[in-house]
């Protein structure tokens, strides 16, 4: 204050005065700086996360600020991103304070956002197909994957892909449509085209009403090729927010999606199927092939017409079932003709004409999944020369089966070269032996008529049975005979019982079937 010495008392107080309102002029010029007479809270320190970001003139101010500082981060980016964001003010009254620019606190706040940042979760598109999801990241990269699988099939990318949402869901779900460049083109040339009026309009309505002349197509008038094609799965796509990690890079997704796998399927047996047919159809071996069937026992497992089987195919994630029509040539071979003898046995055959190829021409339409034929209808053959079928004469009565003669019995001898049992006894045994005791029941083996019954030569009591096949069954060592020569018998009949008479070592049976008039091993025949 030197320099108000020399100034009178009045002189100096109205000085300082002056100065005083000079003072507050200037404040209120300063940017941020700012003057209350309010006696409450008007200046607010501002934190977050608990670091100081500068000073508001109020708490709106400061979440304003913080609004702006999260609009930031966002602009311009496809994810969303997570950070720490805790938000405190603390408030005081000043007279005079100096408040920071707006654009500092927010720019203070957006270093702390990115400080704290937790995690960053991109936009992504799940895409699920039946029960496999695998999450993009554009859908861009959505349609490449789909038109991938599609492509694969529609070489001439004839067709193409695109989101819908599913008018079925309450939720926002995107699905493919699959529809035709071509049908598309023509539409937009249709809505583009002016329409008619007047005399055309009619002229065309009445054409309208005109039956086209249908004719007989050629081979030449078919559009061979790709007809149709479309997804079979249902496939959703969502939109969601996830981490990085989680999505899949697009060439991954394409070869989970499109590789083929091995799926179980279920086969139904068809008349002239085996094991191995089917296990060589589905590229499987015997033994996979029964060991994924309970009902399948070994290789020589019995299957019937409508048997159902599980085997594997190999198909992708996503199917796509696609229709083609195809023009193709070939020799093709006449069904067989039958003639029926109704007294021959079934096991009776005679070819009466041989067979000769024909050739013809063929446009068929088939339906595949995948790379799998589903179905095949013929639209127009032609045959250039027809096939001559195959004639055969063939039998209709089933033959005769054979049963074991006993129940029980040890097989004492087989079939075939043998020592000598005993002084008499040949060293080539004609039948088998089962070893049981005296008075077991013995029963015939086939139905038929008694050629012998009584006393036989080394045979001991035998009883000798014709059957309608030709064959003769012949039962030996027998203690007594129950049938007599020319009495007719059914399968399973009381004949005889077991003894040891003849040329025999011990109480059993003797078994011998002829064919011809000739022995042959019986247990061949036996069911």
């Amino acid at each position: 204050m030197r320099f108000l010495t020399g100034y009178t008392g009045r002189a100096r107080l109205g000085i300082l005065y002056g100065a005083a309102i000079a003072c507050f002029f200037f404040a209120l010029s300063v940017q941020g700086l700012r003057v209350s007479a309010d006696t409450g809270d008007n200046f607010f320190h501002v934190f977050l996360n608990g670091e100081a970001v500068g000073t508001a003139a109020s708490k709106e101010d400061a979440q304003d600020a913080l609004k702006e500082a999260r609009q930031v981060l966002a602009r311009g980016k496809d994810e969303l991103y997570l950070a720490s964001c805790k938000l405190s003010v603390e408030g005081e009254y000043k007279v005079l304070g100096l408040v920071s620019p707006e654009d500092d606190v927010r720019d203070n706040m957006v270093y702390v956002l990115g400080e704290n940042r937790r995690q960053t979760y991109e936009r992504a598109y799940t895409v699920k197909i039946n029960s496999y999801s695998v999450n993009l990241a554009s859908s861009d990269e959505v349609l490449t994957l789909l038109e991938t699988a599609l492509y694969k099939y529609d070489t001439e990318h004839e067709y193409r892909v695109d989101l819908i949402t599913d008018a079925t869901r309450e939720v926002n779900v995107l699905t493919p449509r699959v529809t035709s460049v071509e049908e598309k083109r023509k539409e937009q040339e249709k809505e583009e085209a002016l329409p008619e009026a007047g005399i055309f309009a009619e002229i065309t309505e009445s054409l309208s009403d005109i039956e086209p002349l249908i004719t007989e197509k050629d081979f030449s008038d078919y559009d061979l090729g790709l007809q149709t094609i479309d997804f079979s799965d249902k496939v959703e796509i969502v939109e969601s927010y996830l981490p990085a990690s989680e999505i899949t890079p697009l060439d991954e997704a394409i070869l989970e999606v499109t590789k083929d796998l091995e799926r179980n399927q279920i086969y139904e047996v068809k008349s002239g199927d085996t094991l191995g047919v089917i296990a060589d159809n589905y590229s499987l071996s015997l033994a996979d092939l029964i060991s994924m069937n309970e009902t399948l026992k070994d290789e020589f497992s019995t299957i019937r017409p409508g048997d159902e089987l599980i085997v594997t195919v190999p198909r992708p994630e996503l199917t796509v079932t696609h229709v083609e029509q195809e023009y193709y040539e070939e020799d093709y071979e006449a069904e067989v003709q039958y003639v029926d003898n109704d007294s021959w046995y079934t096991t009776q055959t005679k070819v009466l004409q041989e067979p000769s190829a024909g050739h013809r021409k063929v446009v068929v339409t088939v339906t595949y999944d995948n790379d799998t034929e589903v179905s095949r209808d013929i639209e127009k053959a032609e045959i250039t020369y027809m096939a001559v079928p195959k004639i055969v004469e063939r039998g209709t009565i089933v033959p005769p089966t054979y049963i074991k003669p006993l129940t029980g019995g040890r097989l004492s001898s087989g079939f075939g070269r043998r020592s000598r049992p005993t002084r008499g006894a040949s060293t080539y045994h004609k039948g088998v032996d089962w070893a049981t005791p005296v008075g077991t029941t013995i029963r015939a083996s086939s139905s038929g008529v008694v050629a012998k019954a009584g006393w036989g030569s080394g045979y001991g009591y035998v009883v000798y049975i014709n059957h309608p096949d030709g064959k003769q069954t012949r039962y030996g060592h027998l203690s007594r005979v129950l049938v007599r020569a020319g009495q007719s018998v059914s399968q399973g009949d009381k004949i005889a019982l077991s003894g040891n008479t003849g040329v025999s070592t011990g109480p059993h049976l003797h078994f011998e079937i002829l064919v011809g008039g000739v022995q042959v091993n019986p247990l061949e025949y036996l069911n």
